[in-house]
């Protein structure tokens, strides 16, 4: 009986290896295999746009990246308005116009937006002003004793100092 050398242990770890090794990486991009436009070019400016749209559904990922229903309908919906001829601020207004302003991954600094914008800044001017304030108040009431405290201080220090 002739014996090959295997340098594997068995033939299931072979296997193993053999899948890791051959299997391509995942790709985090959403998959639309009827949705892609026959241009190119138009692609690249889909895919640009659904970048910068929000999935309404999970939030804080774009649309491209998603793969929840209403994500594959509004790829299905840049995808229309690109073909169209909409350039992408077109594109932008109208998903705007139906969702508001949280479609977009970047929403725009405006009246009603200085809130969202300017919130974080404000609340850790705050925490800062409080933190402070607190600080101060702290020292001046460890500082002062009244005359009765006092006494009762100088009192132990006297019998410590003197036994």
């Amino acid at each position: 009986m002739i014996r090959l050398f295997v340098p594997f242990a068995s033939l299931s770890a072979l296997v193993v290896v053999l899948a890791l090794v051959l299997t391509p990486p995942a790709s985090a991009v959403a998959v639309d295999p009827n949705g892609r436009l026959k241009d190119p070019q138009k692609e690249a400016l889909a895919r640009d746009i659904m970048a910068d749209i929000r999935c309404l559904v999970c939030q804080n990922q774009s649309i491209e990246d998603s793969n929840a229903d209403l994500a594959r309908d509004l790829r299905q919906v840049v995808r229309e308005r690109v073909a169209a001829g909409d350039n992408p601020d077109q594109v932008k207004r109208y998903l705007v116009d139906r969702y508001g302003d949280w479609v977009l991954m970047r929403p725009p600094v405006d009246r009603r937006t200085y809130l969202l914008w300017g919130g974080p800044a404000i609340l850790l001017f705050l925490g800062g002003a409080l933190a402070l304030a607190n600080s101060r108040r702290k020292r001046a009431v460890a500082g002062r004793l009244s005359a009765e405290e006092e006494a009762r201080v100088q009192s132990l220090l006297d019998e410590v100092n003197n036994p």
